[in-house]
């Protein structure tokens, strides 16, 4: 009895089964994404500068589409910037 609880194996937290989140503009029923609200977008950029990804934020797969949109056009519009060092 004693062998079979050493070979036990424990479960990592990445194997967990966890919550699912919902997606936060789907959740407000936001249906489009303003690339003017750089404040909000910054929340789904990383501290180096590039977009966080879908399995990170929590967004849907339709909102992440836009929202990298959005962030690239204000990227060109000057509101947030390309790399950060």
């Amino acid at each position: 009895m004693a062998q079979q609880d050493k070979k036990r194996k424990r479960m990592s937290p990445s194997s967990m089964p966890t919550r699912r989140r919902g997606c936060h503009f789907c959740q407000d029923h936001v249906e489009e994404i303003d690339w003017k609200n750089a404040g909000a977008l910054r929340r789904y950029m990383s501290e180096r500068g590039k977009i966080r990804a879908r399995r990170i934020t929590g967004v849907c797969r339709r909102h992440q589409r836009q929202l990298a949109v959005a962030i690239k056009r204000a990227r060109e519009m000057a509101l947030l910037p390309y790399v950060s060092e």
